[in-house]
């Protein structure tokens, strides 16, 4: 196997509220998953090894597919921006799941990719996609400090080509005769971000008012999306109560501060730290 790393190959906590962790739990076990833009298998080996999933996946680099192909039933080198890809599967069997994680803002053309996607998708079958959202906070302090920065990761990676607010989100979606019954919002503080600086720039007043916008915390948006006949509800991501945002929000910063913990006590004392938590009826962040 290749051992330089890859740009998009990193490490999951399947315990926390990242957006793959959200992809992966969404996936569900024991499914047959086609992974559409699999990268080098950072989600793709969790999907095999921690929910005991088979998958046929999709991607177009090389050095991803070295990696990729070792957790993988099958793999078919594609461009998604080629509108003849989804013939690349031939007659493979329906899937259970759909995954497409990160990686509409990376395509010439999103609502004709996931219009190709529509293709494999029977009325139980799901599609599981997360998506930046260019709504948050932070991209208004770079707004206002008129920059907006193509950095080497993030909301704004150099190979972003298209960006999403919720509206346009939800209208993806519709136009390509879907419907989201499931979302997971990914929150995150603009001071968390890598747009920290531009956000310690921006007055005090300004951030408030920025703060006032229940989704200017959204980092990521992770949906599931059906088929119309469908019998499950559709969600409004407008309209979702803004608890599930607040409620996420505190699972980050609880994950933040389980982290610190573990980089800086002992075993012993974060022992400690739990029998007292559970002497005084505190519940684990």
């Amino acid at each position: 196997m290749n051992n330089e790393r890859h740009k998009y190959e990193y490490q999951i906590d399947t315990r926390s509220g990242t957006a793959p962790a959200q992809v992966i739990r969404m996936v569900g076990q024991n499914k047959r998953v086609l992974e559409i833009g699999a990268g080098p298998g950072s989600i793709t080996r969790l999907l095999k090894e921690a929910n005991n999933c088979s998958v046929v996946a999709l991607e177009r680099d090389e050095s991803a597919i070295k990696k990729l192909a070792c957790y993988c039933n099958k793999v078919v080198k594609a461009d998604l921006n080629d509108p003849d890809w989804p013939q690349l599967l031939g007659d493979e069997a329906k899937f259970d799941v759909l995954v497409c994680a990160d990686v509409l803002e990376h395509v010439y053309d999103p609502a004709e990719v996931l219009s190709g996607m529509t293709r494999f998708l029977e009325r139980d079958t799901s599609l599981v996609v997360s998506l930046p959202h260019v709504g948050h906070a932070a991209i208004h302090a770079c707004l206002f400090d008129s920059d907006f920065e193509y950095r080497d990761w993030g909301l704004l990676d150099r190979t972003h080509i298209r960006f999403f607010g919720l509206t346009n989100i939800a209208a993806l979606f519709s136009g390509a005769g879907l419907k989201i019954v499931e979302v997971e919002f990914v929150t995150c503080e603009p001071e968390q971000t890598e747009f920290a600086a531009r956000w310690k720039k921006l007055p005090e007043s300004l951030k408030r008012e920025l703060r006032a916008n229940p989704f200017g915390l959204v980092y990521q948006v992770v949906v599931r999306a059906v088929p119309l006949a469908n019998p499950r509800a559709a969600v409004d991501l407008r309209t979702t109560p803004i608890s599930a945002i607040e409620q996420a929000s505190r699972r980050r910063k609880s994950q933040r501060l389980r982290g610190f913990v573990r980089r800086h006590t002992s075993p012993e004392t974060r022992a400690r730290i739990r029998r007292i938590m559970n002497l005084v009826g505190l519940t684990k962040a």
